[in-house]
């Protein structure tokens, strides 16, 4: 089903800056059917004709009904908007897990929102299905009305967008998970530690080391070395640190002077 197919409900909306924001969102991401249950502001003023920008025309198509169940007659999915948890049927889901299934049904969806203070009630939470909460700080969890349509209707926009092949040298192998890359202060103790060995054997000097040294931060920052890699890089480092204390004075003389590049 197209995005056009899928209706966003804004249950008595209060704020004529929110339904022109809730428009020229729709606009930006494809959405065409805007219907308004019992809208406490007049969604055709000047202040959400001046939010909507070029989303004026949804404004204008805009469906205006007095109850909820009007406004899903014909829809055969709904999903249900909230940052309540209590007393629903199922738990909530996070927008990008849910809302791909509004698009999965041949005839008209319905992604739901309620009211800008209090949200929906329970009734009208039990007209929906399914129920979408936005992860957010728990700090300060709760979104303004336009926000939430913004990122609802963003992430159903991506639903439908083809997914971008994988680049074909980028094999599954070599991509390093986030939770095993080297935390900074660890690279940052390699680095100190790779300088200083670098300097006892003149591959740098002091005055030039912090400058040369931005070429072999770059170059691991590219690798994305894991804790485990610079555990193995510092054991080499640490290697070299006893060769050059316990070699001979013979073989110390015939190592070859390095010279910077």
């Amino acid at each position: 089903m197209s995005l056009d197919q899928i209706r966003i409900i804004l249950v008595e909306p209060a704020g004529p800056l929110n339904v022109g924001a809730v428009a020229r969102v729709m606009k930006n991401m494809g959405l065409r059917q805007l219907v308004l249950v019992n809208p406490q502001c007049d969604p055709l003023g000047e202040e959400a004709r001046q939010m909507a920008v070029h989303g004026g025309d949804i404004l204008e198509a805009a469906q205006r009904v007095e109850t909820l169940p009007e406004a899903l007659v014909g829809c055969q999915r709904a999903i249900a908007t909230t940052g309540r948890s209590r007393s629903l049927p199922t738990q909530l889901e996070p927008p990008r897990a849910a809302l791909p299934w509004l698009l999965e049904s041949s005839v008209p969806s319905a992604l739901i929102f309620g009211r800008e203070d209090r949200g929906l009630s329970n009734v009208e939470l039990n007209y929906a299905q399914r129920f979408v909460g936005i992860p957010s700080n728990p700090e300060y969890p709760a979104l303004n009305l336009a926000q939430a349509v913004a990122v609802c209707c963003y992430e159903l926009y991506q639903s439908t967008q083809p997914q971008t092949p994988q680049n074909p040298e980028l094999r599954t192998q070599d991509v390093v998970s986030t939770t095993d890359v080297a935390p900074l202060d660890v690279l940052e103790g390699y680095y100190n530690h790779l300088e200083a060995v670098l300097v006892k054997i003149g591959y740098l000097y002091p005055h030039t080391a912090q400058t040369r040294l931005e070429k072999f931060r770059r170059l691991y920052n590219r690798a994305n070395l894991t804790t485990a890699e610079v555990v193995m890089l510092r054991g080499i480092l640490r290697q070299t640190e006893w060769a050059i204390e316990n070699l001979n004075p013979s073989v110390k003389n015939d190592v070859p002077e390095q010279k910077e590049s």
